[in-house]
């Protein structure tokens, strides 16, 4: 959907605040409600959220620039990293 930048950077914001408050790892989906007055509610916090390359996640970082592989390539990574393989 578009929504105002105001907005979206909101999300971003509020996105990056859920995912560290609940301790997440790697990757989550942070689904929000867009409320009439333009205040955003967090619905859910998936942290499996469906990840193909035809996924709406991938379609969503696709969006902004992000490629699928370049997401796989991260996400392996940060795995190898975080188990102190790199």
């Amino acid at each position: 959907a578009d929504v105002p930048a105001a907005i979206a950077d909101r999300a971003r914001d509020m996105a990056g605040q859920a995912f560290k408050a609940l301790g997440c790892e790697a990757m989550a989906r942070v689904d929000f409600f867009l409320r009439a007055d333009g205040s955003l509610l967090v619905n859910e916090v998936n942290t499996l959220p469906g990840f193909t390359d035809i996924s709406m996640y991938a379609k969503a970082l696709a969006a902004i620039g992000i490629g699928y592989a370049e997401v796989i390539d991260a996400l392996i990574e940060h795995a190898l990293a975080r188990h102190g393989v790199r």
